[in-house]
């Protein structure tokens, strides 16, 4: 058997995952993750790894290198350094936790407040953060800890005061920019109260910043701790990397493994809690998928050039015409979002000439059927394939780059909205010769003829003034047209369209359908048409697919399908979609009679 790639993503034959299990698949995560934990043990059995009391005092071991009693040696006062150094992973990890919780408790409620609500509150709690940010805070630290004896839990915790805008800025911007979501305003209308709304909707999209805010928070937290003890801020016997730190720098040039050992200690946490939170960040916003070994029913074959594809796992659909003679042909096509797999295993072809019309309701697995075939799947999006033939070629054997050099030679795509699918930037000249130009190397003059060649084939009146305008001064009919010419102007041999008369109105799409018929005619292409409406289908198509939930549940003519469809769901889309419209042959024969009738009048 052949596959696209050598590895494949089936939830359904895996369990889903949590965040933890994504998070410490991840190399980067488990490494980090694996010094955090040791560090915190550490700190957590610093009692019992610790070799003696870390403030005993041994004049002999003043100074004293590394030994097999002593690891670490001693320092200038006779004590013992690895012993203070266990003891500092404890006080260390515990300012930094009370700096975080402050900073959390103190920025995060205000930032969602203030973004969700906006105006007075958002104004006074944005002073606020400006004002924090303003005063300096090294000098207010050095004034509680004088006032407060160097109680270092008092002192993380204003160092955490101080730290809450950063909270509070992030999660304002990162709240002022989902607010007005379509999703948050359903959920005002569905009657949801505020408080469900945030928790539920809206803290959603604050998760990951937050965690990356928390991973730079503790490093900070530790780097200034560290920094109060070098300055000599703390108790003489409570023992902290920073206060080892002071002693290592002054005794630097006689011993500097004193300076070495804290120091180190010191970067490898900041180093994992920083690690550890961009990896958790980024599992938590982006569920990315986890290859695993493509499970196989059947040992592998090797399948010589133009053979057919060996299909040995299950799918839905079938094939009519043989893999060399298809312009496309998926085999078991299956399309995953991390854990979930959206397109379960689907068969299905188009000759050259022929329509083939892929009909489903939203979420059916439509889209992401032809973005497999253009190899433009979202960004999470993978697929796998036992075949995929396009042009009598299996391309699962192309790299990238080569699946890419396709689009506009070999395969053309309409895709929907088309007015949002025309850079603003660009007159409509620009963005039709520019691939002519870079994908087929025409001169500028020819690249200009044949866009204003099939610009007037598309029924644009005056192909020169389009060719001059910019996007927004087109009307939505003329944009689609705009479009049909810029997938077809390089001669493709497969035309994919995806809902290309969705934002149109009626008689809009008429005319885009016949544009379509006349273009796929005169050129002979395979035209691969995405639609939820079967009226479309009747239309156009010589062939339909009708998918459901990631799988295709009939294949036919059209003519059959309309006749004798076999799945009732079938008849729901067509009764669904035909229920009172005139068909299209009988619609013809109206536009025909029309000037007999309007002769008989006159």
């Amino acid at each position: 058997m052949t596959t696209a790639t050598p590895v494949t993503i089936d939830p359904r034959l895996a369990r889903r995952g949590n965040t933890f299990a994504r998070f410490v698949r991840r190399p980067a995560g488990a490494i980090s993750l694996g010094f955090f934990v040791l560090i915190l043990l550490v700190a957590v059995f610093a009692p019992l790894l610790a070799p003696r009391d870390p403030n005993f005092v041994d004049f002999a071991l003043t100074k004293a290198p590394p030994s097999a009693a002593h690891p670490l040696g001693g320092d200038s006062a006779g004590r013992d350094v690895l012993s203070r150094l266990i003891w500092g992973t404890q006080s260390t990890l515990w300012g930094a936790f009370v700096t975080i919780v402050v900073a959390v408790i103190a920025g995060v409620p205000a930032g969602l407040a203030a973004g969700y609500f906006g105006r007075g509150f958002d104004r006074s709690a944005t002073w606020v953060s400006d004002a924090l940010q303003a005063v300096p805070g090294m000098i207010v630290l050095l004034i509680v800890a004088a006032g407060t004896r160097n109680d270092f839990t008092i002192l993380m915790a204003t160092l955490g005061v101080f730290m809450a805008p950063g909270y509070f800025r992030l999660t304002r911007s990162t709240v002022m920019a989902v607010r007005n979501e379509a999703y948050v305003d359903a959920a005002k209308v569905s009657g949801l109260g505020t408080a469900r709304i945030l928790s539920r909707h809206v803290v959603k999209a604050v998760y990951a910043p937050v965690v990356i805010q928390t991973a730079l928070t503790a490093g900070m937290a530790m780097g200034m701790q560290a920094g109060l003890q070098f300055l000599g801020i703390g108790g003489a016997k409570t023992p902290g990397w920073g206060a080892m730190m002071n002693e290592g720098f002054r005794t630097m040039l006689t011993n500097p493994l004193l300076l070495l050992w804290p120091s180190l200690a010191l970067g490898i946490s900041i180093a994992a809690l920083a690690v550890m939170g961009s990896t958790l960040a980024d599992v938590i916003s982006v569920r990315t998928p986890v290859a695993r070994p493509k499970r196989r029913s059947a040992p592998s074959v090797k399948r010589a050039a133009g053979a057919e594809p060996a299909v040995v796992t299950t799918s839905t659909g079938a094939v009519v015409h043989k893999s060399g003679d298809s312009a496309v042909q998926l085999q078991n096509l299956r399309v995953s979002y991390g854990d979930t797999e959206v397109v379960h295993g689907i068969t299905l072809d188009v000759a050259p000439g022929e329509v083939l019309g892929i009909v489903g309701e939203s979420g059916s697995g439509k889209s992401q059927t032809v973005f497999s075939i253009l190899d433009l799947l979202p960004a999470g999006g993978t697929y796998s394939a036992d075949a995929l033939w396009v042009g009598g070629r299996d391309v699962t054997r192309l790299n990238h780059k080569e699946r890419t050099g396709l689009l506009g030679t070999e395969v053309g795509y309409i895709p929907q909205e088309p007015m949002s699918n025309l850079d603003p930037s660009f007159t409509i000249g620009h963005q039709l010769m520019e691939p002519l130009r870079s994908v087929h190397k025409l001169s500028k003059s020819a690249a200009r003829a044949r866009a204003l060649d099939m610009l007037a084939k598309v029924g644009i009146v005056d192909p020169a003034r389009v060719m001059r305008s910019y996007p927004h001064q087109l009307s939505g009919g003329m944009a689609q047209r705009v479009l049909i010419a810029g997938a077809v102007v390089g001669k493709p041999a497969v035309l994919v369209a995806d809902e290309p008369t969705t934002a149109l109105d009626v008689t809009v799409q008429a005319e885009v359908l016949e544009l379509l018929r006349e273009l796929q005619q005169e050129y002979r292409m395979a035209l691969i048409i995405v639609t939820h409406n079967f009226g479309v289908v009747a239309d156009i198509c010589d062939r339909v697919v009708v998918m459901k939930h990631g799988d295709i549940v009939e294949v036919g003519d059209v003519d059959r399908i309309f006749t004798r469809a076999e799945d009732e769901y079938t008849r729901d889309l067509i009764a669904a979609s035909l229920d009172g419209a005139e068909s299209r042959a009988r619609l013809d024969e109206l536009e025909r009679a029309e000037p007999d009738r309007k002769a008989v009048l006159a």
